[in-house]
Protein backbone atom coordinates (compact mmCIF):
# COMPACT_ATOMS: atom_id res chain seq x y z
CA UNK A 1 0.00 0.00 0.00
CA UNK A 2 1.00 3.28 -0.93
CA UNK A 3 1.59 5.94 2.05
CA UNK A 4 -0.05 8.13 0.15
CA UNK A 5 -3.26 6.51 0.57
CA UNK A 6 -3.23 7.07 4.09
CA UNK A 7 -3.97 10.74 3.73
CA UNK A 8 -6.49 10.49 1.46
CA UNK A 9 -9.90 11.75 2.62
CA UNK A 10 -12.60 9.11 3.14
CA UNK A 11 -16.65 9.77 2.66
CA UNK A 12 -18.81 7.46 4.09
CA UNK A 13 -22.12 8.09 3.46
CA UNK A 14 -24.45 5.14 4.92
CA UNK A 15 -24.32 2.69 8.09
CA UNK A 16 -23.34 -0.40 5.94
CA UNK A 17 -20.42 1.71 4.47
CA UNK A 18 -19.10 2.35 7.78
CA UNK A 19 -19.43 -0.62 9.40
CA UNK A 20 -17.30 -2.39 6.24
CA UNK A 21 -14.71 -0.09 6.93
CA UNK A 22 -14.56 -0.63 10.69
CA UNK A 23 -14.34 -4.27 10.55
CA UNK A 24 -11.86 -4.03 7.61
CA UNK A 25 -9.66 -1.59 10.01
CA UNK A 26 -9.87 -4.00 12.40
CA UNK A 27 -8.81 -7.44 10.33
CA UNK A 28 -6.18 -5.10 9.31
CA UNK A 29 -4.53 -4.41 12.82
CA UNK A 30 -5.26 -8.24 13.91
CA UNK A 31 -3.43 -9.31 10.86
CA UNK A 32 -0.40 -6.14 11.69
CA UNK A 33 -0.48 -7.73 15.71
CA UNK A 34 0.26 -11.86 14.20
CA UNK A 35 2.76 -10.01 11.81
CA UNK A 36 4.60 -8.79 14.51
CA UNK A 37 4.64 -11.82 17.19
CA UNK A 38 6.19 -13.94 14.01
CA UNK A 39 9.10 -11.66 12.65
CA UNK A 40 11.26 -11.56 15.61
CA UNK A 41 14.59 -10.30 14.03
CA UNK A 42 17.16 -12.26 15.18
CA UNK A 43 20.04 -9.36 15.27
CA UNK A 44 19.36 -5.96 16.70
CA UNK A 45 19.91 -3.13 15.03
CA UNK A 46 23.22 -1.43 15.49
CA UNK A 47 24.02 2.78 14.87
CA UNK A 48 27.15 3.11 16.85
CA UNK A 49 29.56 3.40 14.06
CA UNK A 50 32.74 1.78 16.00
CA UNK A 51 30.55 -1.75 16.55
CA UNK A 52 29.51 -1.73 12.57
CA UNK A 53 33.38 -1.26 11.75
CA UNK A 54 33.59 -4.34 14.91
CA UNK A 55 30.99 -6.61 12.19
CA UNK A 56 32.07 -5.48 9.02
CA UNK A 57 36.28 -5.99 10.08
CA UNK A 58 35.46 -9.28 11.35
CA UNK A 59 34.03 -10.56 7.95
CA UNK A 60 36.34 -9.49 6.28
CA UNK A 61 38.94 -11.07 9.03
CA UNK A 62 38.23 -14.55 8.62
CA UNK A 63 41.01 -15.42 6.50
Amino acid sequence: MATSTIFANIVIKDTETAERFVTALEESEKECQLNKESNVKPYPFVRDLDEIRKIVSRRYNKK
